[in-house]
This record gives C-alpha cells, sequence and structure tokens, in this order.
C-alpha cells in the first residue's frame, strides 16, 4: 500500500479522537471527508501504528482494513452530513453565523489596454 495512504488515514485517525471525545449527544455525525482515506487503505493488511490502535480501541497488530471498515460502520446508520464548521460537535441549536463577503480592491494595474 502507498505510504502516502496511510499518512492519510492516520490524519484521520487523529481527527477520530478529537471527535471520539465529544459526548455523543453533541457529536456532530462522522465527517464525509473520512470516506476518502478509509477506502484507500481498505485491502492494506498491513499492521497500523500502536497509536491507530488505541484511537479505535483494536487491540495492536490490527490491520489498516480492519482500522478502515471501522471507520466506515460510522456511515452505515448516518443520514447527514457534517460540515467542517460542526466538526467535531454539533452546533448549540444556533444558525451559523453567515459572513457577509464584500468585493475586495483590485490591482488591475497590470492588464493596462
Amino acid at each position: 500500500m502507498h505510504q502516502a495512504a496511510r499518512l492519510e488515514f492516520e490524519r484521520v485517525m487523529e481527527e477520530f479522537v478529537r471527535w471520539h471525545v465529544v459526548p455523543e449527544d453533541e457529536r456532530s455525525p462522522a465527517p464525509a471527508w473520512w470516506w476518502g482515506p478509509a477506502m484507500a487503505v481498505v485491502d492494506d493488511q498491513e499492521p497500523m501504528s500502536a497509536t491507530c490502535c488505541c484511537a479505535l480501541q483494536v487491540s495492536e497488530g490490527t490491520s489498516f482494513a480492519a482500522g478502515a471498515r471501522a471507520i466506515l460502520a460510522l456511515f452505515t446508520e448516518q443520514t447527514s452530513l457534517t460540515g467542517p464548521q460542526d466538526f467535531p460537535s454539533k452546533a448549540e441549536g444556533e444558525e451559523h453565523e453567515v459572513r457577509e463577503l464584500h468585493p475586495q480592491p483590485s490591482d488591475d494595474s497590470a492588464f493596462q489596454p
């Protein structure tokens, strides 16, 4: 398996730890951006690091494939998507602040007629 795919999956594990410490009733749904890194290692039989195994609460030496299946299982019953602003916990029942975008001055001097 490609090392970059493993590194990306390990990044997901870091986010998983942040997400998992949020109480379940306050936790956002699993973020869709975990899907791709999990799919990239779904056939990788190499053992995950001890840190990843600990994050998923599986025994040391568990394969990346088993870790990927654990992440993908989070999506089986999920019916909504999480936006980055809602990760790792849900908004407290309030609407997200909508930021108004203002036009910025441009430097058109590079495009002289």
